[in-house]
């Protein structure tokens, strides 16, 4: 089950709820019994190590010079065909 974070907007308390997905977002302020509001933060993202771009192992393999070759015959092609 994830965890939430809440915010009291009467009494200023952060705290955290264990919930479904499916469950309402309403909670209670444990400390003054008041409404609280879920509060939202940006998930982290980290990308480690290497092959997230083409041109990350392209000097292992050659692909990135048979990328750029295909890409000329393309042009090529669309020339003499007058696309």
């Amino acid at each position: 089950m994830p965890v939430y974070q809440y915010l009291c907007p009467k009494c200023n308390l952060r705290f955290e709820l264990k919930q479904n997905f499916s469950d309402e977002s309403i909670a209670t302020c444990p400390r003054c019994q008041n409404g609280a509001r879920r509060l939202f933060s940006p998930v982290p993202i980290i990308f480690k190590g290497s092959g997230f771009y083409v041109t990350d192992n392209a000097t292992k393999n050659g692909a990135l010079d048979n990328i750029k070759k295909n890409k000329k015959a393309d042009k090529d092609g669309d020339k003499e065909t007058g696309k």
